[in-house]
């Protein structure tokens, strides 16, 4: 389990092996996919106290104009930035999640 504020966009990504879920916690995400660099995208709206899960393989962009508080379950290890993000700008953490002492 992971819980993160996000605000603006993230970069699109992919979890290969993996299932992505979502729930929002305050605010609203829009999580937008594709089913490759070239195909259109799908948005889908999550308010406030919904769920959402983004189906492993399936390339997706978290994105929160105005910023939100999600809590996202996803197996030990998984990379933030998953197993194929298209570029990865520097303001941008790449992580395996951070151990709880």
């Amino acid at each position: 389990m992971r819980i993160a504020k996000i605000d603006g966009e993230y970069i699109w990504h992919a979890h290969d092996d993996t299932d992505e879920f979502f729930l929002v916690i305050d605010g609203e995400m829009i999580v937008a996919e594709r089913d490759s660099p070239d195909s259109p995208e799908r948005h889908v709206v999550v308010p406030k106290g919904s769920v959402y899960v983004v189906k492993r393989g399936v390339e997706h962009k978290p994105m929160a104009p105005d910023g939100a508080s999600i809590l996202m379950v996803e197996p030990s290890g998984t990379v933030t930035t998953g197993d194929r993000p298209e570029e990865v700008p520097d303001h941008i953490q790449s992580s395996r999640g951070h151990r709880v002492h």
